[in-house]
This record gives C-alpha cells, structure tokens and sequence, in this order.
C-alpha cells in the first residue's frame, strides 16, 4: 500500500490488506463482513470468557489480550497493539463502545504502523468530549442546550447551575453515550448522590470520570443524522433517524426517517450536522445527536464512530456505511454527492436484549436452548450468536439486532410484528415480547412518543402481560432427553488462538481439572467459605445476588441498621448499575463482598439478623 499526501495529510490509496477488529459481538462481526467482501482478511482480540465467541469463530484469526473484565481485555490498549502487531494488521476498527470514541488510543494508532478507521484522533477529542463539542457547535451557530462547557467537579457548581437553569438537570459523563454515565438531578438534595454515580459511571465505562452539566429536557424527541466524510474536503449527510423510544436514556427502537419531522426541520437538521462537523477536519462515520421539542432543536453530542443503529440508515439509504468507513480511511473519495442521495421506504431496528422486561428489563443470562431468527423480504438480522452460546453477564445485554424495511412505515410497522413473531429464543428471557407491545402500541404507532414515554406513561402491567404471553418457554426438557458433550480444546500460541471442538452423544459430562487451561470448558465457580474469600451465610436474612456482575459499592457495614427497601450496594451487570436493596428491615451481620468483586447468580452478598 502506497502512500500519497494530500493537504498535509497521510493518505491511503489502496485498499488494507487485513483489519483487526477491536471490538465483539455482532459488531465486530458487521465489520468482518464488510471487509470480506472488499477482500479485505480480518483479525479478532477477545477475553477469556469471549473464547468461542461468535467474532472469534468468524474471523480469519484470533488473539487473546486477557481476562474477561473489559478493563483488562478490550480496553487493554497494550494489549489490542501487540495483536494488530502480531497478526500483522495493516488497520485498526473499532467498532462502538469500548474504545471506539477514545482519542487517546486513536493517536496511538495513528502514530503505529496501523491504520485508525475512524475520525482523526483531534478531530475525536474536539467532538467526543461533549462539552469541547458543545463550544465547536456553538461557534458553527448550531443552537444547543444551555449547559457547561468546563468539567464540573464540585456539587457547589451542580447546585449554582440549577439555580440559574431550575431543575431537572443532567449531569454527563464527557466520554459517555447512550445513557450511560448520564444521571438526572430533581432537586438539591439529590445532587452529591448523582455527581458521584456519574463520574463513577464515566470511568467504569469510559476511563473518563469527566463529566459536564446540561439542562434536562423533559419530553423532547431525539433526533440524530448520520454523516460521512472524506479527505478530500467532501462531507455527505445520510438522512436522519429517530431514535424517541427510550428507556433510561437508552434507545430501545430506532426507526428512519423520522415520522415527527416537517420536510423544512429536516433539512434544516441536517444542514446543521455537516455544517458542525465540517469545521473540525472531520472524516470518516460519525453521527451528530440533536434533541426536538415543540419545533425548535438542539445539539447534543457527537458521536465519533459507527452508531448500533446505522443499519437503519443502510436500508432506506442503499450505502453500506462500514465500506464508506474503509474506503474513506484507505484514502477513496466518497462516490456520491449529497443530491445522490435518495431515502426511500422506512426502516426501524429492535435492540434484541437478553433482559427480562416484566422485572424491570433486569439482565438474563443462560444458554441459547433455541436460537431461530425471522427471514423474509425486508428482514435483516445482525448477530454473533449461534444456538447452544452461553450468554454471560460480562458485556452489554445486546445479543442480536432486528432490521426491518419496507415502502412506509405502516408496512414495515406490519413487517415488524410477522418478524417479531417468527423470531424463536429459548433459554432466557429477551425483550422480544416488549417489541411485539410495542409495535401494536396506539402511541408509537402513530409516531408521537417522546423520550420519557416508556419511563413515564406506559403502564408496566402491559409490559408483564406481553412477558407472560410471548416470553420463553419454560417447560423442562425430558428426563429421557440424551445429552450431547460437547468437548472443546483450545491451543494459543503466542497469544494466538487454535481450537479443536468435539462433540459426543451419551457420553458423561467433562470432568473439571485443577489447573487445566487446555479446555474452552470453565468450570463453575467455586462455593465461597470460611478458607476462601467470602464466608458462607448464617441463619440470617440472606441478601443473594440476582445476576452476574460486578460490585461497584458496597453501601452498609456490619452492626448497620437497615429498613426495606434500603440500598445495600450497587451491582453492575451488562453495563448497567443495579441498586441491590434489603426485602425486609434487620442489623447488618455479613457483609460477604467487597467493590470490584465479581459474583454469580445467587452468590450471597449481604446476611441481616
């Protein structure tokens, strides 16, 4: 590959020869088929407990850069350049979340003998940081939201904002996104409570406890355009897409083009998008978020990298987004004008989340027992899963997206519900039957939701009946039911992954061996005692863990007095905090971990007398 320079800049002539994906899941998998068919061969990095995961299985070849905590794994930046090194990788993708909006790490890709596809690593820290990209926006006359443009530190300043702004207000990690690292402030009181889960939020999730304060809009739209751009000064909007159906600020459906836009607000939007970006040298993916209400818009962030929900804008766009982002990054000028571009037909994404709704949308964990996606005309499903996955606590909930296209939304609001129907998972429980509500649901039907409608208006008693209509079957399989053995063998060899997968018919179950790191198999975690850790409960109130996670805080000490419904600490699983609460008041005689531990379903956590 060649290099030529244009306008001071490094640039790509030809296309890479093999791309290390630094990411999991059905994204890196995206990503791997995009460059497949460029002819482009494909590199994965994954954690211990990401072994024979579906990226894994896919990629040409596999490097493991460590334990299954995301910390130590997949933001290991060490770790993810000494195998793009050793795989010999000519470029570095990395997908979304983990360190796809981490202009540090973009810098030293840029400055290694790899290719960083995605925006330049300045161009990252100006808009990835949300209150650096609150100050381009304002400069480039995009109105945004009144809110700080300097880190916020001191709950004095939390409190002198709302006295000038009133309540309610976010408070913002500035490397955060999709919710995560954002905490909403009602009143004074609430504001130390806030400001420290935020911050804890950004660096868990982040590695950045920055955070920034903007006031909260209560029942807006949240209206976001995707943009494209290239080193040859070409900067192309893709249409917008429509992500108001939310729940604690997480988009659960996105749907383009937008049904709340007037063909004026549209144009003016995404105007706005190009012209915000167009002064930051920015190339390659990104989306620039705005928030509507009653007519007016506002900015709200940037995000430097390729969204979860793009495929909506490649079905009712025709372009494949991730080749953009290659081709754009091997140096090719984009191939269409801004006036090429035809949006046609409607399209929504369902996030398809391992997560039980009628219990307030708690993570679920366990085995795919069945795993059988819809097909048909206009249906697109973006996974990483295969029937018999385990599906563990340790990333995002997300297991597979479901995209749906047709003619206009009415129809593909029909397609949904067929496609909805036909998609089979046993095992656990998923949000599928949240969708199926949903797509029938008079309010989002008729297209005039607002972000807090799911949090505030919808009746949680629709969400427990649709889980107890559509959820997963729970019969028990047959005593006489042979059961299958599957043994699996991994060899690395500096780091790079061999694997040998057999599998028997009535044969007893592999036995677990101390020490044995040959097998995929992970034996079950150890029961806890007085020799190891944490002790076994009393014979007082047990307080157990309800999925697998990670303590963030522990919020009691022995001899503490707690009532019902008392937080006793805080469990992260999925990325998402979890307040763990006492079902009945008594003292506090165990407290059986401590934060960071890692923990099982049903471990004990607290004991009351």
């Amino acid at each position: 590959m060649t290099d030529t320079l244009t306008g001071g800049l490094v640039v790509q002539t030809r296309m890479f020869r093999k791309v290390l994906v630094a990411n999991r899941g059905e994204i890196a998998v995206r990503v791997m088929r995009a460059c497949e068919e460029l002819g482009v061969r494909t590199v994965a990095v994954y954690s211990e407990a990401d072994t024979d995961a579906g990226h894994v299985r896919y990629a040409d070849e596999a490097y493991n850069v460590g334990p299954a905590r995301a910390a130590d794994s997949y933001l290991d930046q060490e770790a993810v350049l000494e195998a793009a090194q050793k795989a010999d990788a000519d470029a570095i993708h990395p997908g979304y979340g983990f360190m796809a909006e981490n202009a540090k790490f973009a810098a030293r890709v840029e400055e290694s003998d790899c290719t960083w596809i995605g925006p330049p690593s300045d161009a990252m820290a100006r808009l990835g940081e949300k209150t650096k990209a609150r100050t381009v926006m304002q400069n480039s006359g995009v109105p945004v939201v009144p809110g700080t443009t300097e880190p916020v530190e001191d709950p004095a300043e939390v409190e002198a904002f709302g006295e000038e702004h009133g309540y309610p207000i976010a408070i913002k990690a500035e490397g955060g996104g999709g919710g995560r690292g954002m905490k909403i402030v009602q009143s004074p009181d609430e504001i130390e409570d806030q400001l420290a889960a935020a911050k804890r939020e950004g660096e868990a999730y982040f590695d950045n406890d920055s955070v920034y304060l903007e006031r909260f809009l209560e029942a807006p739209r949240h209206i976001e355009v995707q943009i494209v751009a290239d080193h040859h000064d070409n900067v192309r909007h893709l249409g917008e897409r429509d992500c108001s159906l939310q729940r604690r600020h997480q988009k659960v459906i996105e749907e383009g083009p937008s049904p709340a836009l007037s063909d004026d607000l549209r144009e003016r939007i995404g105007d706005a998008a190009r012209r915000g970006v167009g002064e930051t040298n920015y190339t390659n993916a990104g989306t620039v978020e705005f928030l509507v209400e009653d007519g007016e818009f506002y900015f709200l962030e940037v995000n430097t990298r390729i969204q979860v929900e793009h495929p909506v804008t490649e079905e009712i766009t025709g372009i494949d987004i991730v080749k953009e982002q290659l081709r754009v990054a091997a140096g090719e000028e984009i191939s269409f004008t801004q006036d090429e571009i035809e949006v046609e037909g409607h399209a929504m994404e369902f996030r398809i989340n391992a997560e039980n709704a009628a219990n307030d949308f708690s993570p679920a964990t366990g085995r795919l027992e069945t795993y059988d996606p819809p097909g048909g005309i206009g249906v697109r499903v973006d996974d990483a899963v295969r029937q018999g996955d385990d599906i563990g606590g340790d990333y995002d909930s997300m297991i597979a997206k479901l995209v749906v296209g047709a003619s206009d939304r009415t129809e593909c609001l029909a397609r949904a519900e067929r496609a909805l129907r036909e998609f089979d998972i046993q095992g656990f429980h998923t949000v599928i039957p949240f969708h199926r509500l949903m797509v029938t649901d008079e309010r989002f039907t008729a297209g005039t939701h607002t972000t807090n409608y799911l949090d505030e208006e919808l009746d949680h008693e629709r969400i427990e009946r649709a889980v107890e209509r559509w959820g997963p079957d729970e019969a028990e399989k047959s005593d006489d039911d042979e059961e299958v053995t599957e043994r699996e063998f991994t060899v690395e060899v500096n780091g790079k992954r061999f694997e040998v997968n057999l599998e028997e018919r009535g044969a007893p179950p592999v036995p677990t061996v101390e020490g044995d790191r040959g097998g995929m198999d992970r034996p079950e975690a150890a029961t806890k005692d007085d020799s190891g850790g944490a002790a076994a409960p009393g014979d007082g109130e047990q307080i157990s863990a309800e999925m697998q996670g990670t303590i963030l805080s522990v919020d009691v000490e022995v001899g503490d007095e707690v009532a019902a419904g008392d937080v006793v600490l805080v469990l992260e699983a999925m990325k998402m905090e979890n307040d763990v609460v006492a079902e009945a008041g008594g003292t506090v005689t165990d407290v059986l971990v401590s934060e960071g531990d890692s923990v099982d379903m049903g471990d004990p956590l607290i004991v009351l007398e």
